[in-house]
């Protein structure tokens, strides 16, 4: 076994392309480059997830062009659904019919519901075997699946049930991607700033989503299949740099981690090491499911997460559909234009994530933080419903507020909070808790994500009104389950204002203090 400077040489398992650039330059890479390649691998790996996902929205008015909303409309533009069906299109059937939109919702729910399933029991793979083969296995499959549902428009299939279960395979292996790069990311980089840093890294799933709307938006109109098959090759593509280039930790590929990283989980559990009699392979045996929820925090972020991502997915899916089927200023866009529109919601998500990281950051206080997005998410619903068709500025600047409010928490709690979960000091230095616990709160926060698009499948063909009550009500409920937590970094705050305690222990907020 080799010492703490020098790792096991049989844990070196260097991905071949690093192999391939130390070769090249005759020397080995630095800690802070494999660190630098960590962050820009797992970036593509998630964003090109997200890619392949947003697409469904994107075809969505291509297979359904029925219901335009007219609740906000005037009797002046009724007479307009001729012209709304000319932009539109005539649909696909099975999806063009009366119930066009619940058979889309189905499909949401399907996917959702197998990728939150799937999610626990990758986030228990994912911290027993390989992240690097595990993650690209993921990107392999859901770039296979996606192209299969988009290869039924070349087929002409028009069997529901054929692009339900291929949605659900592609589910299935969706759920490989977050556990994984969470879990990479936190062996590579330790708590000092983690909020700003992962905030910043987690724009992937808003650049994932503009760059999934602006891609299959363009090509629906050489035929929606496109807009499948494309960002289905583009996540295999990715799949394959992950397998040449993602070092999955330091001990891996054989280098060591500098003193300012002390506070990473590898180097804790090297420095438990040295001051604990327990014997090396029980401080790195992988945690249980049920001790991973045992662990101080994990369920209410988890809970939380239920509900901020029924509010952030029900955008992701519906928005561009929504959009499309709303007159704005009295005037109905076509489908790329209404995905290249809906952009600006995850524009704003990826300011919303980086604010919420550094503010964390500042005032070490994941969850204030966390829960007053939640609630400053309710008044941006309600103004975006309310005002957004009046003109396209006002559509704008109200989506933007909007998605900075929504994806903010959305990006804190799946980063971040799960990352300094999966660090707890309850575990004693062990870093094989990682993939488990972010595994938990994402996937609890999945099966919230698989409820929010069905129910607006169903309650936006009476009125879409009723849905933006219902993602109010959500946010609400999700900034409550935090509550406890709040309370926990209000009180370790007024404690170090008064001296009664070191500011380090009301830094580490909630998630140390309950």
């Amino acid at each position: 076994m080799g010492s703490i400077l020098e790792p096991d040489s049989s844990r070196n398992t260097k991905p071949p392309g690093i192999r391939f650039v130390e070769c090249t330059k005759k020397s080995n890479i630095s800690f802070k480059s494999h660190q630098a390649i960590v962050l820009i691998v797992t970036f593509l790996a998630y964003a090109s997830y997200h890619a392949s996902r947003k697409t469904t929205s994107i075809i969505k008015s291509a297979l359904d062009p029925q219901t335009p909303d007219e609740s906000l409309q005037s009797a002046a533009f009724l007479h307009r659904s001729n012209a709304l069906q000319w932009v539109l299109g005539s649909g696909w059937a099975p999806f063009n019919g009366t119930n066009g939109t619940g058979l889309l919702g189905d499909l949401d729910l399907a996917f959702l519901f197998v990728y939150a399933v799937g999610m626990f029991f990758s986030g228990h793979i994912g911290d027993r075997m390989n992240l690097r083969i595990f993650l690209t296995i993921g990107m392999l499959g859901t770039g296979l699946f996606t192209s299969l549902f988009g290869v039924g428009y070349w087929a002409n299939i028009h069997f529901f049930y054929y692009y339900l279960i291929v949605q659900m395979l592609a589910g299935l292996f969706q759920s490989t991607g977050w556990p994984s790069v969470v879990s990479v990311v936190g062996n590579w980089f330790g708590k000092s700033k983690r909020g700003l840093i992962m905030g910043i890294w987690n724009a992937h799933t808003s650049v994932g989503n503009i760059a999934g709307s602006l891609i299959a938006a363009y090509f629906l109109k050489y035929g929606w299949g496109w807009s499948m098959v494309v960002p289905g090759l583009m996540i295999a593509f990715v799949g394959v740099l992950v397998f040449l280039f993602l070092p999955v930790d330091p001990e891996s590929v054989g280098v060591n981690q500098d003193e300012d990283e002390s506070g990473s989980p590898k180097k804790q559990g090297l420095s438990q090491h040295l001051l604990s009699s327990k014997p090396d392979n029980e401080k790195g045996k992988p945690v249980g499911f049920l001790e991973a929820w045992k662990i101080p925090g994990v369920a209410p972020f988890a809970f939380c997460l239920f509900f901020a991502k029924l509010v952030a997915y029900t955008f992701l899916y519906w928005l561009p559909f929504y959009i499309s089927h709303t007159a704005i200023n009295g005037e109905y866009l076509s489908n790329e234009a209404a995905g290249n529109l809906s952009t600006l919601f995850d524009v704003g998500g990826v300011v919303g994530g980086i604010l919420a990281g550094h503010i964390s950051d500042r005032l070490g206080a994941r969850a204030i933080t966390a829960a007053s997005f939640m609630y400053c998410a309710i008044p941006a619903l309600y103004l975006y419903r309310s005002y957004g068709h009046i003109s396209m500025s006002v559509n704008i600047i109200l989506m933007l507020v909007t998605g900075m409010f929504v994806n903010g928490p959305y990006a804190l709690i799946t980063t971040a909070v799960s990352a300094d979960l999966g660090t707890h000091k309850s575990l004693r230095g062990n870093s094989k808790a990682l993939a488990t616990v972010t595994a938990i709160i994402d996937g609890t926060g999945s099966i919230g994500a698989a409820i929010g698009p069905v129910l607006t499948g169903y309650i936006s063909t009476r009125s879409w009104s009723a849905v933006f009550t219902m993602l109010m009500a959500a946010a609400f409920v999700a900034g409550l389950f935090l509550t406890k937590l709040v309370v926990a970094e209000v009180t370790a705050k007024c404690q170090e204002s008064r001296g009664g305690s070191s500011g380090g222990a009301a830094r580490s907020g909630a998630v140390e203090e309950v």
